[in-house]
């Protein structure tokens, strides 16, 4: 009785381990400061004229430039907050509550937070 009691166990644990580690797998950000940031550290901003769930990124080309995506890998999966959209290029980009994410070329290193109201129409991403 005693085995198969630890053997239970064992088993839900290490089924708890794997859903954590596929959940931590496809999180294409997390939360510094209140802030979302990529992988990287690098600070994620929403654009103002984006329409929330929409499916849809209005930055594209030399806007795309300056404000590089938040892209998707191919076997990347939406889950939650977190969604998968098509860009006009046929990419993918992560969006969070149903806004695309980018980076602003000009944050240097993790922390940076210089994109902040640009045009008034840029805004740090938050959870």
């Amino acid at each position: 009785m005693i085995r198969k009691l630890v053997l239970l166990t064992a088993a839900l644990v290490l089924a708890g381990c794997a859903q954590m580690a596929g959940m931590t797998g496809s999180a294409p950000a997390k939360t510094v400061e209140g802030v979302l940031v990529n992988q990287d550290g690098m600070t994620l901003y929403t654009f103002d004229k984006d329409a929330a769930g929409s499916g849809k990124s209005v930055c594209n080309g030399p806007c795309a430039t300056n404000w590089p995506p938040l892209m998707a890998a191919a076997d990347s999966s939406a889950a939650g907050d977190w969604a998968i959209i098509t860009r006009d290029d046929g990419g993918k980009q992560w969006a969070y509550k149903g806004k695309p994410l980018y980076r602003w070329i000009k944050d240097q290193k993790p922390g940076d937070r210089t994109g902040d109201g640009f045009n008034n129409a840029w805004r740090l991403a938050r959870p």
